[in-house]
């Protein structure tokens, strides 16, 4: 394989470089969809477990956070799994599963159905996603090979394809929420549908250079490679700085403006921001800096993200003055993430074991999950502690910090 951790080739322009294969383009637009057809319903779960279904608040947590363990916790298991049986098998199952569900939380009226029915839409993203996510790493190596340029640039187009899917799920998901919560979950399943029917026709039944491998072994190599644990631990880090944006960064908001609303406009601003400037800024940093040093960089920003609310809470801004700090953390934070997702995405090729390159993908997921389950408790905890206002966001801007001393320093 290339190294990513050396100095970088230069990358080629657009126009000039190897253009995508086939199944790389069908990988990024699987993405795209599987986000349209997930952010159409999860982000108004939480109101409607809570109204219609009539569920006590700490309830709808906890059926949330079910969902993201069965999903997040579980991405080792999907990964594993593709690399025992191919990609296809393992995506079309999560599909099958993903319909069934959200067809099952649309007539779910009981408790226990809820929580089958959410159980049964993390579980499909569990098995799809490390399978897909795997592959494009793989083919982003692949393309870099043939000549096309920076892997990064691949994953950083896949990460393009997420965030519009993520922005424009939502907009799906609130006109057919005019009708009601069972459509949006109907249509949901419906984008799923189209999905499955494309990759039965389209996904190859043999993808060549993917070699199947036995379960046996890998799980105890993996906990042995402490490169990639400290890349897990690096890359948990910035995840627990990106929860922020749903933890933190709602009780600055609630201050500054006296309620949430400006949040949707932040939201949008950082997916906007993605989509729009994740190529320019993946093409200059493959440019000028080595993977290590674009980490940095990345987790830099997002430190300097978090010092900008703390330095300007002591002034007790309100108003649309006092949301300038809120805006400014969101663009930073984002700004960091454009550096960090796709080199941290792109580097696991180089760490993991071969063939198994879909038990590394989906671990990276899942040790990070776990660091985040763990420091959101803290994060929240800190929150309410009564310190001075701006502590707990030096304490947040000291993680991403920390984590820049965790990467790998050489091949």
């Amino acid at each position: 394989m290339i190294s990513l951790s050396g100095r970088r080739p230069a990358v080629r322009a657009p126009g000039r470089g190897t253009p995508l294969s086939p199944l790389l383009r069908l990988l990024v637009l699987t993405q795209l969809a599987f986000n349209i057809g997930f952010f159409a319903v999860l982000p108004f779960l939480a109101e409607h477990l809570g109204t219609a279904v009539g569920m006590a608040g700490w309830l709808v947590g906890f059926v949330l956070g079910l969902r993201t363990f069965s999903q997040q916790g579980l991405f080792v298991v999907g990964g594993a799994l593709a690399d025992r049986y191919g990609i296809r098998p393992v995506v079309l199952t999560g599909c099958v599963l993903r319909i069934a569900g959200f067809v099952w939380l649309g007539f779910a009226a009981r408790t226990w159905a809820v929580i089958g029915a959410v159980l049964l839409i993390g579980f499909a993203a569990a098995l799809f996603s490390p399978a897909v996510e795997s592959e494009v790493a793989r083919q982003a190596v692949v393309w870099e090979a043939a000549g096309g340029g920076d892997r990064t640039r691949v994953l950083a187009l896949f990460t393009v394809a997420g965030q519009a899917g993520a922005f424009v799920g939502p907009l799906l998901g609130a006109l057919l929420l005019a009708v009601d919560f069972r459509t949006a979950c109907l249509a949901g399943a419906a984008v799923f549908v189209l999905v499955l029917a494309g990759h039965a026709r389209l996904l190859p039944q043999h993808i060549p250079g993917r070699e199947r491998v036995r379960f046996g072994g890998g799980a105890r190599l993996l906990l042995r490679n402490r490169r990639f644990l400290a890349l897990c631990c690096a890359y948990g880090a910035y995840l627990l700085a990106y929860n922020q944006l749903y933890l933190a960064l709602p009780a600055e908001v609630e201050r500054a403006a006296g309620s949430q609303a400006p949040l949707a406009w932040l939201f949008a601003l950082s997916s906007l921001l993605v989509v729009g400037a994740q190529l320019p800024v993946t093409r200059w940093a493959g440019r000028r800096l080595a993977p290590r040093r674009s980490m940095v960089a990345g987790l830099g920003l997002i430190a300097a993200g978090f010092a900008a609310v703390a330095l300007a809470r002591p002034a007790g801004w309100t108003g649309a003055g006092g949301l300038v700090p809120a805006a400014g953390f969101v663009v930073l934070l984002t700004l960091g993430q454009m550096l960090v997702a796709p080199v941290a995405r792109a580097w696991v090729p180089d760490l993991a074991e071969d063939g198994r390159l879909g038990l590394y993908t989906g671990a990276l997921s899942s040790v990070s999950g776990l660091i985040v389950l763990a420091g959101s408790s803290a994060t929240g905890h800190l929150l309410d502690s009564g310190l001075p206002a701006a502590v707990p966001w030096l304490v947040l801007a000291a993680v991403p910090l920390a984590a820049a001393g965790l990467l790998p320093r050489r091949d």
